[in-house]
């Protein structure tokens, strides 16, 4: 099992627009991404077989993208249609083929996979809710200066909300928290019990009367991260991340935060997405100092039982970063508790 043999997304479905091209990393692979003429998505390596010049800095017409140096144009399949230079002595040649990679358009998202022979065919991630009656969606898009293990462990880590998101989300009062953490299949599942009203901002919209809450989070390989909140009827919330691997120290993330409020769905939509880029935005930071650390003193980690979570996590990417298939590690179940 490899990275490559997995989805990610590549861009918003509403961003690819026709005749536009897209410039993307994935993996430290240059992609040139558009849609052809009957509105699919394309992802081509964006180097022209040429001069090496960047596809992505062509134009696309008619589902057909033209290098800018030299005007070689290619098609949704990455042949090349027009060579100018040949004028009419130009034949097509099955050999002169850029690197064309699969593609998936789901839940408002393009999709890519960057082998052509997985070693099993996975399915992108299905977004909870995802556009469904009574449900509302807000999506952000950020950049971490971090790779994608530590931003995946940051999205479902309770400790660290009561001192970077003082106020907001979470204020540190020492009340103690009890949690079930499970791997299980190349994924990993925690479930949390006695909270109820440190939620910040959220507590007196979301849980007034201070019930216990059902907060879950999942981590499911290799890059995707699921937070639930559940406080009764109409008042459920989804935080669902996919971190792509731009480089060994760029990760872009692409957040929903699907809801279900009721009566109060749209009138809570722009609370929720400031509120979801204010807490994004200081989580970019604190991602960014750790990782100037760990590029000067290393990736050794002092753990705790509440850091359990993170092992789990660590060791399914782990595993596929020496091509072996996580799911195959033993399944274990840790109960713990931990204060906030």
């Amino acid at each position: 099992m490899k990275f490559e043999d997995f989805w990610y997304v590549v861009c918003e479905s509403r961003h690819l627009k026709p005749n536009t091209v897209l410039s993307r990393i994935i993996l430290d692979e240059w992609l040139a991404v558009f849609r052809s003429d009957d509105n699919k998505p394309v992802a081509l390596q964006d180097r022209c077989m040429h001069r090496n010049s960047r596809l992505s800095k062509g134009k696309v017409c008619q589902g057909k993208i033209q290098c800018p140096y030299h005007g070689w144009v290619y098609d949704e399949t990455g042949k090349v249609i027009v060579v100018p230079s040949e004028g009419e002595n130009f034949r097509l040649s099955q050999a002169r083929r850029t690197i064309c990679y699969e593609t998936r358009e789901q839940d408002g998202f393009i999709y890519v996979r960057l082998t052509q022979n997985p070693t099993e065919e996975f399915e992108p991630f299905k977004m909870p809710f995802y556009q469904e009656t009574g449900w509302e969606t807000v999506r952000v898009i950020n950049r971490f200066n971090n790779n994608v293990t530590n931003c995946a462990e940051n999205f479902i880590d309770i400790p660290h909300t009561a001192s970077v998101h003082p106020g907001v989300f979470r204020t540190a009062k020492q009340q103690k928290l009890e949690m079930t953490v499970e791997r299980r299949n190349g994924s990993v599942f925690t479930q949390y019990s006695n909270e109820n009203t440190n939620l910040g901002w959220f507590s007196r919209f979301l849980n007034a009367k201070g019930y216990e809450i059902l907060h879950s989070d999942s981590f499911h390989m290799p890059n995707i991260t699921s937070v639930e909140y559940n406080m009764g009827p109409h008042r459920r919330l989804f935080i669902t991340s996919q971190s792509i691997p731009e480089t060994d120290n760029s990760t872009l993330v692409y957040t929903d935060v699907t809801f279900n409020y009721g009566i109060w769905n749209k009138l809570a939509r722009p609370f929720v997405r400031w509120t979801a880029q204010y807490i994004i935005r200081q989580d970019v930071e604190a991602l960014k100092i750790q990782s100037e650390v760990i590029q000067k003193y290393g990736t050794q980690f002092a753990n705790t039982p509440a850091d359990t979570i993170h092992v789990f996590v660590e060791s399914i990417r782990n595993k596929i970063s020496t091509g072996e298939d996580p799911r195959k590690l033993p399944e274990k179940s840790v109960q713990l508790h931990f204060w906030v």
